[in-house]
């Protein structure tokens, strides 16, 4: 366009008249600024179609609690399975019975097939110690009715959950997808509302080997040691959550499990001389134990002493077990969600106790090699503590018993088992609350099992050393880490958490619980997480179970705390702007630059000498010249980003400020938090 051209004359003389008016109107430009917010805080807990389909169903609601409504699926099983230690192949038979508890029929059953990860050209996210064929389906029935058995996938998603019609190509069951870690049944017949369903399924495979390097959470060293996990053909969940119902997340390796609590009876058959440990009680001791291993476990709950029961030199059938060719150990554990297993000839077989509070003493059994004995001379020892501390914190461990076997996976949990060693026998133990009795869906939100654990770790190791609770500075650390671009929500599926899942899974949940107590107090958050796990034991909370409930618990509204949290990657990363005393009184303007919100709390540091000092309402005094001022978090709600504190101590000279001085709220630089200053040496 021509510089000189008419338009261009009118353009230029309309802009010359705004800002003639602009500058002529300066106070109602300023004004007009000074309305907007720096900053819009969010302060609901974002609801998806997940839970606002179940609060419609009234399977759930806004109080925390399972709703009205709320129903699970319930599965019983009787599996027999066979181990050929030359071979390392396990085979077995097992039936299932399904529950079908909800209010819809099932025209699919969703199949587990974890094993499956061992073999070729299967979707994992690790490396494996083994390449296996997988684990292989002989025959399959529902209701008596052989299925079509097929590697292949076929559809089982939404359309073909509990409000589609049949399949009318079918004419017989049909499993596709067996060459998967979820497989998908399709029925003749649906499994009518509070109405069962029964499976029979027979399968074989390898058991994958390891040398000398952790395994998948299962594995045979040579072959005299083997360490069973997701060994069995397992009923997917099946809950309110999910559009179709059934959750066909594929097991992929590092995220880890949701499955359906219920009832199993289980028969293990090895060779004489294998001692076998195992998820359950042990229902025949007198025909696999030999009569001096049962007199010795007899006096197990008499003491905290740790008794040998099966030593090194104890070899062979008729030693370390009874006699025979080959022995049947028979199991049972009720409501539980998955039965692991491990069995050795050479296991050297220990035992102690725990005292659980209100239920009394149950065994604690301990196998491993005696190769590995100093990294189990304390082990009996750091689960009593935790059992203990756990049940006095949360809620009363509810299984009869604890094994912890020896093998290839060094850290891993299991109901009424442990695969660990010294090192992370604490951790273990403490996912006998989640996600053993309290059933999170860690494939989605890990946070709500390995975060959790991870704080109540942090109190045991604490208790264990007679240290009083402290979780200072864990909230503030998390300003490091906040604005990295490979972090995801917590609310984001593990499945996908990406290169920081391990952050994400474990260490961020204690950093939120760190906060939440520096404005409630830590007690009462784990008073609430109490309450929390008690409400919902054999259940299965959503992440928006959790965190409503731990708002009306705690009696406060938290929304935009679970926000921040749950939903976002931000930071609060505060500062002091300026300190300025005018007469008697000192305003201290802190600035908040990130998008979460915090509570405004000042350490004040008053002059030792002068005049007395004057009280303040939201204050309190720590010591004599020590104070802790505190402002709620409504401070920000009306979008600045700077908030003046006017401190009101009489007389006295202030003669330092700290901002958070507790380390609780996320914060990428704790340097600009102090009054005065630090001078910088550095040229």
């Amino acid at each position: 366009m021509n510089r000189t051209s008419p338009r261009f004359r009118l353009r230029s003389s309309l802009m010359a008249g705004i800002l003639a008016t602009t500058m002529m109107f300066p106070s109602a430009a300023a004004a007009q600024q000074s309305v907007v917010p720096q900053r819009a805080i969010r302060r609901d807990i974002p609801r998806t179609k997940t839970i606002r389909r179940a609060m419609a169903a009234g399977t759930r609601d806004s109080t925390g609690r399972p709703g009205r409504n709320y129903w699970q699926l319930w599965t019983e099983y009787t599996i027999n399975a066979r181990l050929e230690p030359a071979t390392s192949m396990l085979t077995g038979r097992e039936s299932i019975v399904i529950h079908n508890n909800s209010d819809s029929a099932m025209r699919t059953i969703v199949m587990r097939l974890d094993q499956n990860i061992y073999a070729p050209n299967v979707p994992r996210d690790q490396q494996l110690p083994d390449i296996t064929d997988g684990i292989k389906i002989g025959r399959l029935s529902v209701d008596g009715k052989n299925a079509e058995l097929r590697t292949e996938p076929g559809a089982c998603g939404p359309s073909h959950g509990a409000g589609a019609p049949p399949d009318s190509s079918l004419t017989a069951p049909r499993a596709t997808g067996l060459g998967l870690t979820s497989a998908c049944i399709g029925l003749l017949t649906p499994v009518a509302p509070k109405s069962t369903a029964r499976i029979d399924v027979e399968w074989s495979f390898r058991v994958p080997h390891v040398e000398g390097e952790r395994g998948l959470r299962m594995g045979t060293w040579g072959d005299t040691l083997y360490e069973i996990a997701q060994w069995y053909p397992r009923v997917a969940v099946f809950d309110d959550l999910r559009d179709g119902g059934w959750d066909t997340e594929p097991y992929l390796g590092a995220a880890e499990f949701y499955n359906n609590y219920g009832h199993f009876d289980v028969s293990i058959d090895v060779p004489a001389g294998w001692i076998v440990g195992s998820t359950g009680v042990l229902q025949n001791p007198e025909q696999v134990l030999t009569a001096r291993a049962r007199e010795r476990l007899s006096h197990v709950l008499e003491s905290d002493s740790t008794r040998n029961i099966v030593g090194i030199a104890d070899r062979g059938a008729a030693v370390a077990t009874a006699a025979g060719d080959r022995l049947v150990w028979h199991f049972i554990a009720d409501s539980v969600s998955d039965v692991a297993w491990g069995t050795s000839n050479k296991y050297v077989w220990d035992a102690t106790r725990a005292t659980i509070p209100g239920k009394g003493a149950i065994p604690v059994n301990l196998f491993y090699l005696a190769g590995h004995a100093n990294s189990y001379a304390e082990v009996g020892t750091t689960v009593r503590h935790a059992l203990e501390f756990y049940s006095k914190l949360w809620m009363p461990y509810s299984y009869p018993g604890l094994t912890v076997i020896d093998g290839p996976d060094g850290g891993m949990e299991y109901p009424q088992l442990i695969m660990s060693a010294q090192g992370a026998v604490d951790h273990e133990t403490g996912h006998q609350w989640w996600p053993m009795m309290v059933g999170v869906n860690e494939t989605w939100y890990g946070f709500m099992d390995e975060g959790f654990n991870q704080y109540m770790n942090i109190l045991s190791d604490q208790d264990a050393k007679h240290q009083p609770r402290n979780l200072d500075g864990r909230g503030q650390s998390y300003g490091e880490v906040s604005g990295d671009e490979r972090e995801a929500p917590l609310m984001w599926n593990e499945n996908f958490g990406g290169p920081l899942y391990g952050f994400e899974a474990y260490d961020k949940a204690p950093q939120m619980l760190s906060m939440l107590g520096g404005i409630v107090g830590d007690s009462a958050v784990t008073k609430a997480m109490s309450e929390y796990a008690k409400t919902w034991k054999f259940k299965h909370p959503s992440p928006w179970d959790y965190a409503f409930f731990m708002s009306n618990a705690l009696k406060k509204d938290l929304g935009w705390f679970w926000y921040y949290w749950l939903f976002s990657t931000d930071a609060v990363n505060e500062s002091i702007d300026k300190v300025a005393r005018v007469g008697g009184r000192t305003t201290v303007t802190v600035r908040q630059w990130g998008e979460m919100p915090s509570p405004v709390v000042l350490e004040v540091k008053l002059a030792p000498r002068g005049r007395s000092v004057k009280k303040m309402a939201n204050s309190r005094m720590t010591d004599s010249v020590t104070a802790i001022v505190t402002y709620p978090v409504d401070v920000w709600f009306g979008g600045s980003r700077t908030f003046k504190a006017t401190l009101d101590f009489g007389a006295r000279t202030i003669e330092k400020i700290k901002l958070d001085p507790y380390g609780r709220f996320p914060d990428s630089d704790t340097t600009d938090n102090v009054w005065p200053r630090a001078i910088s040496t550095s040229r």
